[in-house]
């Protein structure tokens, strides 16, 4: 039952069985006040005087076992929580782990709202099983049974009576467990896909807005929701009905003991005392068994959280090694590189050298794949056939540790975190000086804008470096490029954010970059990179053709087509043509 989850609790389980202990003894100290009840009962029927210093010792048993109840069931629950919250730390180092070793483009596929469930809400589910289901589920129904032996010791008839209406709440119970975990699977589901609506409603809002689409985004965002409501109430409206009747049905352990009992007391088979004690430990198995029953609703649960959480991070981790970097140069070499999304192959048997020291370009229409190959490169992904080198050694034959210290890599979407400017460059080099930093800043024409900030580079960034435009953003991007100084270079559409009057200082902060460095540069504006040493043409996921710009616009039609496309571009041009003035209009 617990097979699951008990590795992740390690030396911490002990303190689950303490709870367990204490709980039990707590159950146990709550159970003898019925005991002692029946000792004034039964001399008062029997006809015996009892003196005032008997009722008094009763009394105060009665009083130091309420007293023990209380002190050990906190003391239990304060043992099962730091057990349930290291457990839960356990799981989570664990999960962080998996997910460390899965490639980046798994873990941007999967989606940040199953990602933020996954490490949030799941686990928090799995707090309450740990906390309260397994010590307080085991000890009440620990202390039931004793309570059910010891009628059985007083008088198994009567014993028998009390647990007549047991087996049909079980009855009752096991029809709910079999009607919710049929429909358990589709309600997490159901759950999941919410929380990434949600996320993704939220993250989008500004372009919905923008762009009117407010009744498109929120019929998805609201019918995500509606699902999760109707599986949920359905999931309820099955379990319910069988709930009530269980809840009513487990409690009445007197319902035939009582009526039968006076019979039996009648005809001379049983005695009142042995029924008033019987009758008072059935007061103690109630309530005790109720929620031990009702826990025993989440163990199923237990096993199926983890399991689910142990699912989600099942995928085939990246293909590396701890190996140091050993390569004898910093060329690349793509040898019959094929790659699949899923089951959609996107690149079949790529060749490509990018020799040391030199600028490739990789141009093409969109979905041509460009960029996942220069993902390929970092091992975003790993490939489904071929070999990438670089200085001769394989990319999966050393540490991505090891990897990343060679290549930087600049994307069009640069996230920064929610701290300085200056710590958010300073991740391209933790160890730099504060002197390093600023030359970075400066080299990656930062200066401008952060003379404008109330800090400067001190200033935060914003909650995803929203308080920064497009452009000034890849800044920052690029002085972390700077800082970390790799010999290789990868830049994904790097200028993408480019507006005119900051041109030419983002072209002198990508060429402070690019100094000796072997890069590969993907770009849609080709009058970037006419200079490059080589440029690959791509299209539906072949190199079809690979030389400089002037061979190119002689040797090859798709290069001339997106030459002519990019010129087009660059000289684009808004007329507004006014027929009553006759003026023209130029953006």
């Amino acid at each position: 039952m617990f097979s699951k989850i008990k590795p992740y609790m390690g030396s911490y389980i002990r303190y689950t069985y303490a709870a367990l202990a204490a709980m039990l003894t707590a159950l146990i100290a709550s159970a003898v006040p019925f005991f002692m009840v029946y000792r004034i009962i039964r001399p008062l029927i029997e006809g015996e005087k009892l003196s005032a210093g008997y009722f008094a010792i009763h009394i105060a048993i009665i009083f130091v076992c309420e007293l023990v109840y209380s002190n050990l069931y906190v003391l239990g629950l304060k043992f099962s929580h730091i057990s349930a919250y290291n457990t839960l730390k356990n799981l989570r180092i664990s999960l962080q782990k998996k997910l460390e070793r899965q490639p980046l483009g798994t873990i941007h596929d999967m989606g940040n709202g199953k990602i933020k469930k996954l490490f949030t809400d799941d686990i928090e589910q799995v707090e309450l099983l740990l906390a309260h289901a397994i010590p307080e589920g085991i000890a009440n129904l620990s202390m039931a049974l004793i309570a059910i032996v010891c009628m059985f010791f007083a008088d198994w008839r009567l014993a028998l009576l009390s647990l007549c209406s047991l087996p049909l709440g079980l009855f009752a119970m096991g029809m709910m467990f079999k009607a919710g975990m049929a429909k358990m699977n589709d309600y997490y589901t159901a759950a999941a896909k919410m929380n990434a609506t949600i996320i993704e409603y939220v993250n989008g809002m500004e372009v919905v807005k923008v762009f009117g689409r407010d009744g498109e985004s929120y019929k998805r965002y609201e019918n995500d929701i509606k699902s999760y409501r109707d599986f949920t109430l359905a999931w309820y409206k099955i379990c319910w009905p069988w709930m009530a009747l269980y809840s009513a049905l487990i409690p009445c352990v007197a319902l035939v003991m009582l009526p039968v009992g006076t019979l039996m007391i009648i005809n001379g088979t049983a005695t009142l005392a042995d029924l008033v004690l019987v009758f008072c430990l059935t007061l103690s198995i109630g309530i005790p068994l109720l929620k031990a029953l009702n826990f025993a609703g989440k163990f199923p649960q237990l096993n199926y959280k983890v399991d689910e959480i142990e699912k989600a991070m099942d995928n085939a981790p990246l293909k590396t090694n701890d190996h140091t970097f050993s390569g004898t140069s910093h060329a690349v070499r793509f040898n019959d590189v094929r790659f699949a999304y899923k089951e959609q192959e996107v690149l079949h048997g790529v060749d490509l050298e990018l020799g040391e020291g030199t600028l490739t370009a990789l141009v093409g229409e969109s979905g041509s794949g460009k960029s996942t190959l220069a993902k390929l490169l970092v091992h975003y992904y790993d490939i489904n056939g071929g070999t990438i080198t670089l200085g001769g050694q394989d990319i999966t034959d050393m540490s991505i540790e090891a990897l990343n210290d060679q290549i930087s890599y600049v994307s069009q979407e640069q996230f920064l975190f929610d701290t300085t400017l200056y710590d958010n460059i300073l991740i391209g080099k933790p160890d730099a000086t504060r002197e390093e930093v600023l030359e970075a800043a400066e080299k990656a024409q930062c200066s401008e804008f952060l003379a404008r900030l109330p800090k400067g580079i001190d200033t935060m960034a914003g909650d995803g470096g929203k308080q920064l435009s497009g452009g000034e953003r890849q800044r920052i991007s690029l002085a972390r490029a700077i800082l970390k100084n790799a010999p290789v270079i990868v830049l994904d559409e790097a200028t993408a954010f480019i507006d005119p009057e900051n041109e030419e200082k983002m072209n002198a902060a990508i060429g402070e970059i690019i100094k000796g460095k072997t890069v590969l540069v993907i770009a849609h504006r080709l009058q970037t990179i006419v200079n490059a040493d080589k440029i690959c043409v791509m299209k539906d996921g072949n190199i079809i053709a690979a030389d400089t710009h002037e061979k190119l616009l002689q040797s090859c039609d798709e290069y001339k087509k997106l030459w002519h496309s990019s010129e087009e571009r660059a000289n684009w041009t808004i007329d507004n043509a006014d027929t009553m003035s006759g003026n023209e209009v130029r953006v």
